[in-house]
């Protein structure tokens, strides 16, 4: 069934789990209670039929504390690096023993932003979450911020929870935060009022949020939620953002119904769910406004509508495409490189043979290759 409700939680075939930094590590330290409290709360939504995949920060923090590094590990990269090595093993130990008391394996899964960017490997991953689920293992799936850079990392796990979710083709993905959901306006802030349904992440919706993470220990804050919130949408999968400063969040998030739900908007073919949830296009290719109309009605996006090339790129990298006034419009895979790009632009098809020297191809990027928004 559909799950479109925080009630309806029990009634989903996979769920994942996210958890942050805030929720598990208190002055570099674990939070046992809180650790122990999820771990029930994973095994008895396993006990109504939910597997359950866990996505978990906290191995920075953790590391950090144990090599006495500054600003929670996060002083710098190579600080950050040093930190994620040392955590991941106190994390796979912290989660191997909570989930073990209950007599359920858990199973480290380490990716990096390439491993659920590129085709191949995020085929691979998928496999790999399929079998440990189907052989009754929890999958606790991190960043690998041991190797992960500045330029080519998720940055938070709301995010990467989210593409997770795609590759488990999961039914729902919890955010557990230290906030009771989206709120029209900073919570701190006089009549703030809490969002409880959502139907698609518009620049309103977006306008809500701030960046900022108020533990000072993560790396996402609620614009990070809502842009895994715009994946999650994509490809058919209910998202929700609860509060797991409480005792027991999931069960009583469920009881009370309360976060915020970000209910699916459309439910993408599985290439094009993973082609829309890429996190890091190599270029923007900017069209006119005639071509705007165009793309809305389906088609694939021509080197005559095309004004402007940002970046550096080779055929078959992702890139942005904007309107004139710079408005995201979706993105896609080119059929040529950035020089080419440049070299054609405007130009009809008749008029693109001389440029190139060679016989154009169908499309700057094909709708086949295309996502909107």
């Amino acid at each position: 069934m559909a799950i479109t409700a925080i009630k309806d939680i029990a009634q989903a075939r996979r769920v994942v789990v996210k958890i942050g930094s805030a929720l598990l590590v208190e002055a570099g330290e674990p939070a046992a209670a809180r650790l122990s409290s999820l771990a029930e709360e994973i095994h008895a939504l396993r006990s109504e039929g939910v597997q359950v995949i866990v996505v978990s920060s906290g191995a920075i923090a953790l590391g950090a504390a144990r090599l006495n590094l500054p600003k929670g590990g996060r002083a710098s990269l190579a600080d950050a690096q040093a930190a994620a090595s040392v955590g991941q093993v106190a994390l796979a130990q912290l989660w191997a023993g909570a989930l073990g008391s209950h007599g359920i394996t858990a199973a480290q899964m380490l990716v990096t932003l390439g491993d659920l960017e590129e085709r191949r490997r995020y085929l691979n991953a998928a496999a790999t979450l399929e079998r440990l689920l189907d052989a009754g293992a929890v999958p606790v799936v991190n960043e690998n911020d041991s190797v992960a850079t500045e330029e080519i990392r998720f940055g938070d796990n709301d995010r990467l929870a989210a593409r997770v979710a795609q590759a488990a083709n999961a039914d729902a993905v919890l955010l557990l935060s230290d906030v009771d959901g989206l709120y029209d306006r900073p919570p701190s802030q006089s009549g703030a009022q809490l969002i409880t349904r959502v139907e698609g992440v518009t620049p309103e919706v977006i306008a809500m949020a701030t960046g900022d993470s108020s533990s000072g220990m993560g790396s996402g804050g609620m614009l990070s939620k809502l842009q895994a919130a715009r994946i999650a949408e994509r490809a058919g999968i209910m998202l929700a953002i609860i509060n797991g400063k409480q005792e027991s969040p999931i069960s009583n998030a469920v009881a009370a119904d309360r976060g915020t739900v970000f209910l699916p908007v459309r439910s993408d073919s599985a290439r094009k769910a993973w082609l829309g949830g890429r996190l890091a296009p190599e270029g923007v290719l900017t069209v006119d406004a005639g071509c705007v109309a165009a793309l809305a009605d389906g088609a694939s996006l021509l080197a005559a509508g095309l004004v402007e090339v940002e970046g550096s790129f080779q055929r078959g990298a992702l890139v942005s495409l904007h309107g004139p006034k710079g408005e995201r419009l979706g993105q896609g895979l080119v059929e040529y490189s950035s020089d080419e790009c440049r070299a054609i632009a405007g130009l009809k098809q008749a008029e693109q043979e001389a440029r190139l020297g060679y016989a154009p191809r169908a499309a700057v990027v094909h709708r086949d290759h295309m996502v909107q928004g």
